[in-house]
């Protein structure tokens, strides 16, 4: 069974960074877009107080194997709920525990009065969009010159 920590920036700054790397390498294959890591931890800081539930590590057996990063936005004048990373340590994917992440990220939203939720992945991602189509996500457009698919799910 997994269990979610909320982050603390501190103790967690090397994790978090590692996470968010390993995502854009999955995605992009490689860092080089992952920018710097200081914003990257500010924009972190900023997000956590404005959700801090939305911003957990994930841990199973006592050792963290993931992330989740989901606040509430507006986005084309319809408030929605956004993932900005939904991350699971390459070893531990494809075994169910993706579920257990997007069952979080569902009760967040809906604690929040959220029914449509967004976000996006790079079209090279096949697993992860093959994963997000299993819980019900429909791609809606790309964006960023094809380098992103956003799709979208309703709870």
């Amino acid at each position: 069974m997994l269990t979610f920590e909320e982050m603390d920036l501190t103790k967690h700054h090397d994790i978090v960074i590692a996470f968010r790397k390993d995502s854009f390498n999955v995605s992009f294959g490689d860092t080089s877009g992952f920018g710097d890591e200081g914003e990257y931890v500010r924009w972190l800081e900023e997000k956590k107080r404005a959700c801090p539930k939305g911003f957990m590590l994930v841990m199973e057996d006592g050792e963290y194997i993931g992330q989740l990063e989901l606040s509430c936005k507006e986005y084309e004048g319809v408030h929605i709920g956004y993932i900005h990373l939904f991350y699971l340590r390459p070893e531990k994917r494809g075994e169910g525990r993706g579920l257990e992440l997007y069952h979080y990220a569902k009760q967040f939203f809906l604690q929040k009065g959220i029914k449509n939720y967004q976000l996006r992945v790079s079209p090279s991602n096949t697993a992860a969009i093959k994963f997000y189509q299993k819980i019900g996500m429909e791609p809606i457009k790309t964006e960023l010159d094809g380098k992103v698919v956003r799709m979208s799910g309703t709870l």
